[in-house]
Order: structure tokens, then sequence, then C-alpha cells
């Protein structure tokens, strides 16, 4: 109990709002949690209607409702009414073959008792990080490198992994910065079967791993007579799915609004699919040759948002040391710092915001 806890005491600062543990047998799970859905009954870890299944989960899964009707059909029960619990009756019911009916951002850990069996999964594209170490004292796994490497180490620089990040601005999955940790790939589960653990608790290697999506062909499954117009009225409808799927909270939120053409569309998108006001967070600059807040003032008049701006003064060498801890490794792309800064300000209002990320790489923005 005393080493999960101190893994879990080094994410406090991702999950502020709760912590909660649970040992079964050779498996010790813990969690620190960030509450955004089923603020009385969601404190993980969960279990199943018997407590042979353990589940801790950092995400929201978007379809958990749709899911949620299915399994009780099925005739599972649920004590709760957060998404974390549908993973659980899922994995009772579909195993592994029920990830790829998962909408969301996620990563999660389950424990099964009865199989003694540990599973690891990760979403499509990675947005939820998943680290895991094979050591002679066991097997860890964590949201972040430094609650790893708080019970386990010394770990050895990986020279490939610093040549990634010099090829990159990034270290790619599956490496880490240290030669003994990997990160779970994107679009990847991870097995391990306790019964492969000695009596000295040292895991010798992973049983099983493999992936449950790669990204489709581009234009794959479209029919050969497809449209601008269809596309266009296509690529449309499910931007505003992907939008309202995302606004699913029981916690105040909002949307950070550079006054880009990513971050417009989502706020566009929010505000015709909301009856009250979208909260809108953006900074700027005291040097006009940066300070792109006169672009966001044009799109927040045009869907009367909740409009409200920051100007700042970032030292950035005092921010290093603290964006460093927050990272746990090398990470170069310097939008870090604004983004940091414009979540500073929008803490004080709400608590999950929607942004433009991601829209240049989707759609070639570059």
């Amino acid at each position: 109990m005393a080493t999960v806890q101190a893994m879990c005491a080094q994410l406090r600062h991702r999950g502020p709002d709760d912590e909660g543990f649970h040992i079964g047998g050779p498996c010790a799970i813990g969690m620190r949690r960030l509450s955004i859905i089923d603020l009385a009954t969601g404190h993980q870890p969960i279990s199943n209607e018997d407590g042979t299944v353990w589940v801790v989960f950092n995400g929201e899964i978007y379809n958990y409702r749709e899911l949620r009707q299915d399994l009780m059909r099925r005739g599972h029960r649920f004590a709760t009414n957060s998404d974390t619990e549908t993973l659980i009756h899922l994995y009772e019911e579909e195993g592994l073959e029920g990830i790829q009916r998962l909408r969301g951002m996620f990563a999660y850990a389950i424990w099964d008792e009865r199989a003694r069996r540990l599973t690891l999964v990760r979403d499509r594209f990675g947005k939820k990080p998943l680290y895991y170490a094979q050591t002679a004292g066991g097997f860890y796994f964590g949201s972040e490198l430094k609650c790893i490497r708080k019970v386990t180490g010394p770990f050895d620089v990986d020279e490939q992994a610093i040549r990634l990040y010099l090829q990159f601005g990034y270290i790619p999955d599956p490496w880490s910065p240290y030669r003994q940790i990997r990160k779970v790939p994107a679009g990847c589960w991870m097995q391990i079967e306790a019964t492969n653990i000695p009596a000295n608790g040292a895991v010798n290697s992973v049983t099983r791993q493999g992936r449950y999506w790669s990204a489709p062909e581009p234009l794959a499954g479209l029919p050969e007579t497809f449209s601008e117009r269809e596309a266009i009225e296509e690529i449309r409808r499910v931007f505003d799915e992907s939008v309202r799927m995302r606004m699913i909270s029981d916690v105040p939120l909002g949307a950070f609004l550079s006054g880009g053409i990513d971050s417009s569309l989502v706020v566009a998108s929010m505000a015709r699919q909301s009856e009250a006001p979208i909260r809108t967070f953006s900074i700027g600059w005291d040097d006009n040759a940066y300070n792109e807040l006169p672009y966001a003032r044009m799109v927040a008049r045009a869907f009367a948002t909740d409009h409200r701006e920051f100007i700042v003064k970032p030292d950035a060498v005092d921010l290093l040391p603290r964006l460093v801890r927050y990272l746990d490794e090398p990470f170069a792309d310097a939008s870090a710092i604004p983004t940091y800064l414009v979540s500073q300000c929008a803490v004080q209002s709400v608590k999950v915001v929607l942004s433009g990320d991601g829209g240049d790489e989707l759609f070639g923005g570059y």
C-alpha cells in the first residue's frame, strides 16, 4: 500500500479531487481523480458487482451512456453513473474485443482477480499517457514518469529516445527517456498474467500485447461518386457530433479561443449546440506582433460567448522548471508555455475546456 500511495502522491496535480486504492492478491492499483462526470459516486477504483474485477481510469468515455444501456439490457448492474464503470462491465461482457466500441480519450488498467490478469489500454491517438516498467521488484505503471521513478530506479538514459527527440521534437511511443521505462503505444493493449510472478514479486515478461486500432486508409469506404458538397456536409456532421460528445460534463465547461481557424470552429460548433453562452478564454501579449486578441474578439462577438481575456507577461525562464516537472520528458513545442498560462487563467472559472489542438494535423494545416 505504501508504494502505490507514494506513486499516486506524485499525481496530485492531475487529480486534486479524490484518491483511492485497492489491493487484490499480487496487484495494487491507485487513482488520483479529477472529477468530471458523476461527482457523487464516481470514486475510484471501481469494481464489478461481486468485487472480482477492478478498474482505474484516466480520461473520458464519450459514448458511455449508449454502452451503459446496452450492458444493462444484457443483465449488468451499475452502482454508479460514471463512465468509468462502463469499462468494467464491457470487459466482463466482451473482453479485449470491447475496446473497439469505446469512443473517448483514455488510459486505464483492469485487474481481474479471478484470472489474475492485469490489462492496460491506451486510446487510439495516445491522448492520455500510460508508462510502464518491468524491474527486478515487479511491474509498475502510471500516468507519468515521476510516479514510477519515485519507487523504482535508478534508470539509464535511452540514447535512441534522445535521437528521436532531436529528430521530431518529442519522444514517440513506445520509447521514453529511460531504457527501463516504456509507453503503451497509442491504440494498443497489454496484459500481464500474475501466474508468471514468482515469490519475489518480479515480472519476467509481458504476457501478451496487441493493437486494437490503426488509422484507416484515406478515403477508405467512400463511394466513387462522393461529391465535394457531400464531403463538406459529412465533415460538418462528424465534426459537430465530435464536439457535442465532448461537451458532456457535470462541471463547468469552456473553450480556449485563439482566433485561429481550429479553435474558432470548435467554438462555433459549441455555440450551435448549447442553449447557454459558451465561456471562452484568450490570452494576449504586450507585443502587438504576436497578439491575436482582436481575432478572438471577432469570433466571441459572432457567437455571443462569455468571453474573457488575459494579458500576460510570461517569464519563460521562470516557468521552465515547472513545465519540465509536469512534462516529465523533453518536449520542444514552445506552445506549451501559452497553453499553461491560459489554463491557469481558465481554471478560475471552469474545470473542462475544449481546444483546437489537432486540427492542423488532421486537416493538413501545416
